[in-house]
């Protein structure tokens, strides 16, 4: 795919990225400090909190692994929020692209496709297909009418919840679900994601994500496509005047956004929990938080989406031994991204005042200087 010139080359680009991930990592250090002074306030030792926070998601095999399987729906959710943010288009559709992608896994994956690859594969492609074909929806009725996505999304949300419903309670005779369960028959064996440490939940979910944040940081960063994505994103004038199709651009990167979303459910369904529960997991919110969290870049989502991981593994932990409210971690994430919303906010205050002093005009000479300079000629 041929590549358009960029403004900055490469050394540039990564020169320009430093400072928003410095801004980031203060802003993520500042919140947890408050939330230690939260926690202090509380009548806790914010010290012992943390600790407990830190052994839960990191101290042993089995902690590990559910910090990671925590972070993996996170980050392919963010990947998903920010292929949409930078086209311009606000995502909050991603808990029902999920659903239908998970959904789609469940189905597909209770049949016999062969050897064992072959059945993730369709799994996987099913999955991803679902969730475009929804995410698509809401950039189709944004480009052909201008129905804004933040309502066509939370609508579609609520009708996939209805769709799941129906395939789950009313489908029976002729769909593999089982009424009694809420939920899709059990997903085949062969069609499950491979586990990849011995004695824990981790499975090949993770690798799914990381490949597709390697995937989306070419796709913008590197690819003729990319750039008219940032483009639009920044001024749909400027992307029209330079020949770029602000409609086709915002509905690919919804179908994107969307197929994105139902890797989540895909993730979930043939990785975790091995069949498709007619329940809304939550993760598409959370999601629109890493998303911002990581500056919705790729390599930042994955970042993000780790934080947050962090902070649900050890939730559980800090809980039984420092004695701490789960629902502390609720607070410490809103601190997080309240922290990360305001640096960004004072960064593109910095950006807008440094471009209106290179921007203003010079004054212009006063009449009689103008006058000496004429008549010298």
């Amino acid at each position: 795919m041929s590549q358009l010139p960029s403004h900055m080359d490469k050394p540039s680009r990564l020169r320009a990225a430093v400072p928003a991930i410095v801004s980031s990592a203060v802003a993520v250090i500042v919140a947890l400090i408050l939330g230690g002074v939260v926690i202090a306030l509380t009548g806790d030792d914010p010290f012992t909190a943390y600790k407990a926070m830190f052994d839960g998601a990191f101290v042993g095999k089995r902690q590990i692994a559910e910090t990671l399987i925590a972070s993996t729906p996170l980050i392919i959710g963010g990947l998903s929020f920010a292929i949409a943010a930078r086209a311009g288009m606000f995502n909050i559709g991603i808990e029902g692209q999920l659903i239908m992608g998970a959904l789609a896994a469940g189905l597909v994956g209770t049949y016999n496709f062969g050897p064992r690859p072959i059945g993730i594969i369709v799994a996987i492609v099913a999955g991803i297909a679902a969730g475009a074909v929804w995410g698509v929806i809401p950039g189709l009725l944004k480009g052909l009418s201008g129905a804004h996505e933040v309502i066509t999304t939370i609508m579609l949300n609520y009708l996939a919840l209805r769709v799941a419903s129906y395939a789950v309670n009313s489908a029976a005779d002729y769909l593999p679900v089982n009424p009694d369960l809420q939920a899709t028959n059990p997903v085949l064996p062969a069609n499950e994601l491979p586990n990849l440490l011995g004695g824990t939940r981790l499975h090949a979910g993770i690798i799914l994500a990381v490949v597709a944040a390697l995937f989306l940081w070419w796709l913008l960063f590197r690819s003729s496509y990319g750039y008219k994505v940032r483009t639009v994103g920044i001024s749909p004038g400027a992307a029209a005047y330079g020949g770029i199709s602000w409609k086709k651009t915002i509905i690919i990167a919804m179908a994107i956004s969307g197929g994105l979303a139902g890797l989540i459910g895909v993730s979930e369904t043939i990785g975790l929990q091995g069949r498709f529960y007619n329940v809304s997991p939550g993760y598409g919110y959370t999601s629109i938080a890493v998303g911002l969290v990581g500056r919705n870049n790729p390599i930042g989502v994955i970042a993000a989406g780790l934080l947050f991981g962090v902070l649900k593994a050890g939730a559980t932990q800090m809980q039984n031994t420092a004695g701490v409210s789960k629902e502390i971690v609720q607070v410490l994430q809103g601190l997080v991204i309240l922290a990360v919303a305001a640096s960004a906010y004072v960064a593109m205050a910095r950006e807008k005042r440094a471009a209106a002093r290179r921007v203003t005009p010079t004054a212009p000479p006063p009449p009689a200087a103008a006058a000496t300079a004429g008549a010298e000629s």
